[in-house]
């Protein structure tokens, strides 16, 4: 089956989750700019979620470039993430409203279980007879995706000493991945040489 409607679905969800996320956000309680202050920790915390919610929809695009057919392996593995993905307003608004150890944890555990949702759906759609061999091609190694959870877990531990520091190797894997993927890139950019149709 095509890609179409498992695309727009995606986009939608993602863009709900975004949309909640700035719901979430509480203005300043006054009307000066160092009223701006007490809610420092508000808009960071959104801002890092947005990117790594804009890191997705980027990858998740990219990835869609090179597969053009799936199946309900697919389809239940794209769910998967979606369902991760979907608890960031929940554990963002909650690192928010009450920044601690428990908080940072939660919120790099959901980080985590979305890298390995991902994983998970890149993985079932290397199945996919039409576009296994490009994706090999294309992934190889992974050693960007093979970090990223690495780094997780690293921030995870760290948040158990001190809640700040976790968020530090959080930051680093969204400095890692916000410019796409250049292996996707390359292949596109291939493909146009070439003179192959790409969407």
């Amino acid at each position: 089956m095509s890609t179409g409607r498992l695309e727009a679905f995606s986009d939608g969800v993602l863009a709900i989750i975004i949309t909640v996320m700035v719901l979430e956000l509480t203005p300043p309680d006054g009307p000066d700019f160092s009223d701006l202050h007490a809610s420092t920790t508000s808009l960071l915390t959104y801002l890092l979620s947005f990117v790594y919610i804009g890191i997705y929809w980027n990858n998740h695009h990219h990835l869609f470039q090179i597969c053009k057919t799936v199946d309900g392996s697919v389809l239940w593995a794209n769910l998967h993430l979606l369902f991760w993905l979907s608890l960031y307003p929940f554990t963002t608004a909650w690192m928010d409203e009450h920044f601690g150890q428990a908080s940072v944890v939660v919120y790099g555990v959901n980080l985590l279980l979305a890298a390995i949702a991902f994983t998970i759906l890149q993985r079932r759609m290397m199945r996919m007879p039409e576009s296994r061999a490009v994706m090999q091609e294309v992934f190889g190694s992974d050693l960007k995706g093979k970090a990223s959870p690495l780094l997780y877990l690293l921030g995870i531990a760290l948040a158990f000493v001190q809640p700040w520091w976790g968020l530090v190797p959080f930051v680093i894997v969204a400095l890692m991945w916000l410019v796409p993927d250049p292996r996707i890139e390359h292949y596109l950019a291939r493909q146009r040489e070439l003179g192959h149709p790409v969407d």
